[in-house]
C-alpha cells in the first residue's frame, strides 16, 4: 500500500500540513508551546475536522505533568540522588524555567496548545494518543550521548538562557515557526551539537511518526512542535518500525569511560603502594595526606561557597578523598544528599523555583537550588583536588 505522503493544501493554515497516507488523512500541526495562537489554531483544527484522534507530542510524566497541574514539591529528592539523576533533574528545570519564563511574558503556560488539545478531544469524545518519547529516557539518552566538552557548552548555554532579559513577541514566535528559518536552525544545532540533534529531534522524529502510525483512525490530528514538522513528515514515508526498539533505551555508559573511571582509582593506589614500597611508609603517608587536602579543601570550598550547612560541608571534607577513588558514586552526590537533610525545601520554595532560577540571588535563596549547588560546586572542587593530589603522588613516582 502507498505511504507516500501529499504536500499541504494551498487554502490550509502555513503550519496546518494535511497528509494522505495510505487512504488515511492527517492533519499535521506545527506550533510553538508558549504561543497564545498555536493554542487558538490547535483547538479551531479540532473543532471543524472531529478527527477519530487526536496525536500530542507528550509522554505520560508530561501529559500528567500538564494536565494535572502536578507541582514540583511532589519530586521525591532521595530516590533521584539513589539513581543519579540530579544532573537530568537540574536541565529538565532549566528548560521548564526558560519555557515559563517565555510564556510568563506571552500571557499563555508551556503546552498550552498541547494540553488545550487534549481538553478539546475530550469535550468532543475523541481519543487522544500520546505518541512521545518518555521524557526521563530521553534526556538520559541525550546525556550519555553528548561528550563531556559539549556537555559544558550546553549547560553554560542554559544557564545563560535564564538571565536573558529580551522580550519575546508572537511575531518572534511566528518568524520562529517558519519553515525555513527553522531548517537554518535544526542545521545549525546539526553543526554544533550533533549528538544532542540526533536524540532531541531526529530520533523523536521518527518514535513520533511511528507512533502517529500506529493510532487507529481514518482522521487523525497530530500536534507536535513546529521544529519536528519536517522530520516528521520524512518518517511517515519509511517503515522505521525496527528503530523503535533501540530509540527506546537508555544509551548504557562507554566502555572507554568506565575503564577510565577505574583505572585513575587504581593508578592513584598502585602509585601510593610502589612509593610505600620503594621510599617507606613514612612518604607515602605524606602522599596520602596530600591527596586528602587536595581533595578534601576545594570540595569543602565549593560547598562552602553553595552556602551549604556546616555538616555538608564538613562532609564534603571527609568524602572527597573517598570518592575520587571510586566511580560509583561521586562527592557531588554525597554533598547533595546531605544538603536535601540537614536544610530540607520547603513547599514554598518548589513552588517558586522556576522563577528563582531566572536570578542569580534565587540559586542561593532558594534550598532547592542550593542543593544543586552543593552537588556541582563540591563535584567541581573534587574533581580539580583529584589532578592536583594525582599529579603530585605520580610525580614522587617518577
Amino acid at each position: 500500500m502507498s505511504q507516500s505522503p501529499t504536500a499541504t493544501d494551498s487554502h490550509q493554515d502555513p503550519d496546518v500540513h494535511l497528509i494522505h497516507l495510505s487512504g488515511r488523512v492527517i492533519y499535521l500541526i506545527g506550533t510553538a508551546h508558549v504561543s497564545q495562537e498555536s493554542a487558538d489554531l490547535v483547538a479551531r483544527v479540532i473543532n471543524e475536522q472531529r478527527p477519530d484522534a487526536v496525536c500530542l507530542e507528550l509522554d505520560e510524566k508530561r501529559y500528567e505533568s500538564l494536565a494535572h497541574r502536578k507541582k514540583w514539591e511532589q519530586l521525591d529528592l532521595k530516590e533521584i540522588m539513589r539513581r543519579r539523576q540530579l544532573a537530568t533533574l537540574l536541565i529538565n528545570l532549566l528548560m521548564a524555567s526558560y519555557q515559563k519564563k517565555l510564556g510568563d511574558k506571552l500571557g499563555v503556560q508551556p503546552g498550552a496548545e498541547l494540553i488545550g488539545a487534549a481538553r478539546h478531544a475530550e469535550k468532543l469524545q475523541i481519543p487522544i494518543s500520546l505518541c512521545d518519547r518518555d521524557v526521563r529516557i530521553t534526556m538520559r539518552r541525550a546525556w550519555r550521548a553528548t561528550p563531556w566538552y559539549r556537555k559544558m557548552m550546553l549547560l553554560a548555554t542554559l544557564l545563560a538562557s535564564m538571565f536573558d532579559r529580551s522580550e519575546v513577541s508572537e511575531a518572534d514566535l511566528r518568524k520562529l515557526r517558519d519553515s525555513d528559518l527553522l531548517s537554518e536552525l535544526m542545521a545549525q544545532l546539526g553543526r554544533d551539537l550533533p549528538e544532542l540533534k540526533e536524540v532531541l529531534i531526529d530520533e523523536r522524529d521518527t518514535f513520533l511518526a511511528e507512533k502517529i502510525k500506529a493510532t487507529p483512525g481514518d482522521k487523525l490530528v497530530a500536534v507536535v512542535g513546529a521544529g519536528h514538522v519536517a522530520g516528521i513528515r520524512e518518517a511517515l514515508t519509511a517503515d522505521r518500525r525496527e528503530q523503535m526498539e533501540d530509540i527506546s533505551r537508555i544509551l548504557p555508559a562507554a566502555p572507554a569511560w568506565k575503564a577510565l573511571g577505574w583505572a585513575v582509582p587504581a593508578v592513584i593506589l598502585s602509585a601510593l603502594a610502589y612509593i610505600a614500597i620503594s621510599k617507606g611508609m613514612a612518604v607515602a603517608g605524606q602522599n596520602l595526606l596530600y591527596w586528602i587536602l587536595a581533595n578534601g579543601i576545594p570540595a569543602a570550598l565549593g560547598a562552602a561557597l553553595a552556602w551549604a550547612h556546616p555538616l555538608t560541608i564538613a562532609g564534603a571534607f571527609v568524602s572527597a578523598p573517598v570518592t575520587s577513588l571510586t566511580p560509583v558514586i561521586g562527592a557531588g552526590y554525597v554533598t547533595a544528599f546531605l544538603q536535601a537533610n540537614f536544610r530540607p525545601p520547603v513547599v514554598m520554595e518548589f513552588e517558586r523555583v522556576l522563577d528563582d532560577m531566572n536570578s542569580v540571588g534565587g540559586w542561593w535563596r532558594n534550598r532547592l537550588l542550593r542543593i544543586f549547588l552543593a552537588f556541582i560546586l563540591p563535584g567541581i572542587g573534587s574533581m580539580i583536588g583529584t589532578w592536583i593530589g594525582g599529579y603530585e603522588i605520580l610525580t614522587n613516582v617518577f
